[in-house]
């Protein structure tokens, strides 16, 4: 809607970006930013629709899931947890370092918060 207003009135860039800049509020400029890459998005929506059905209601829910989880842990933590969690599935002193270290343990920890706060606006609500 902004667009057609803009290719109407004639708007130049610069102002329109100074306008929508400060219609928002503090902080919701960086809610904006994505940086989970689609690759990331669709890998996970599809093992979160895997565990909670084929279903258009899951794909909903899965979808909200992923954009709270985002909303709330930076895409290279994300990334950073997961990679410890297939750590620890291995066998050998390799994974024992991946499953005894409390730095790894505190990565974890944010990424299973993160989860549970997304399911808890998105399947729950």
């Amino acid at each position: 809607m902004i667009r057609r207003l803009v290719e109407r009135s004639g708007i130049a860039a610069i102002s329109v970006a100074l306008l929508a800049g400060l219609a928002l509020p503090a902080g919701a400029a960086a809610d904006l930013e994505n940086d989970y890459p689609t690759e990331a998005r669709a890998d996970y929506v599809f093992g979160c629709m895997a565990a909670n059905g084929q279903t258009r209601e899951s794909l909903q829910r899965c979808s909200c899931s992923l954009d709270a989880l985002a909303s709330i842990l930076p895409y290279d933590k994300y990334v950073q947890a997961s990679t410890i969690l297939s750590m620890r599935q291995g066998v050998g002193q390799r994974a024992n370092e991946f499953k005894s270290t409390k730095v790894f343990d505190d990565k974890i920890a944010d990424l299973k918060r993160a989860q549970a706060e997304a399911e808890i606006r998105c399947f729950r609500g």
